[in-house]
């Protein structure tokens, strides 16, 4: 791969998990993101206009946008054909790895499992997604898996929001977590773009005060 999904991610903290109903919105949506300072979209592959979403937002935006929910090669290629510069998926095979490397394409694969973290460290992997983090055992379970798997560093996603967000982020081995309480699909449906505003800049406030 040219870029691995460490460094493509490297200066992002949230990554806005986003599913598109109406390609209408796409746009709006993303440019509502981006002028209000978050420019990583995970567009999740959930509706018959997620790749067209995709292809509009690459194309139009300067955001970073990366396919979710991919399960299959079909998924991957045609995300990356649409323009997305990275895969999320909600656990893994080792063909989908194996799929994405030949496609040069980076990927973050889902895990709960110690033996997934250590077979896919194997393959030279040390970003996952920790999916569903909430049900996996969450943050303890995080700070557990520290101890005998050091190298290792994780985006929880699954039951994280803006209540415990900042929690996750605080673990040493947390790089960036992802979650739809940025623009709930139901302000996304309504065309809320000054409520999403609001809801990211809730957010940003509150990620300045643990980094300064």
């Amino acid at each position: 791969m040219n870029q691995s999904i460490e460094q493509l991610l490297d200066s992002t903290s949230v990554i806005p998990v986003i599913e598109i109903t109406d390609l209408a919105n796409a746009l709006p949506l993303a440019q509502t993101f981006y002028d209000s300072g978050i420019k990583t979209l995970e567009i999740v592959l959930r509706t018959p206009v997620a790749i067209d979403a995709i292809r509009l937002i690459s194309n139009n935006t300067n955001c970073l946008v990366g396919a979710g929910s991919v399960l299959t090669r079909s998924d991957a290629h045609l995300a990356k054909e649409a323009g997305a510069q990275f895969i999320v998926s909600p656990g893994f095979t080792p063909k989908l790895i194996t799929d994405c490397e030949s496609m040069a394409i980076p990927i973050l694969p889902g895990v709960s499992t110690a033996s997934e973290m250590m077979g896919l460290s194997e393959r030279g992997l040390s970003l996952f997604k920790f999916f569903p983090a909430s049900s996996s055992g969450g943050i303890d379970a995080l700070k557990a898996i520290s101890g005998p798997l050091p190298h290792l560093s994780f985006c929880p996603t699954g039951g994280v929001n803006k209540s415990n967000f900042l929690d996750y982020l605080a673990l040493t081995n947390v790089k960036c977590v992802g979650g739809s309480w940025l623009a709930p699909s139901h302000t996304i449906i309504a065309k809320q773009w000054e409520q999403i505003r609001n809801n990211i800049t809730e957010t940003l406030a509150l990620l300045d005060q643990i980094q300064l």
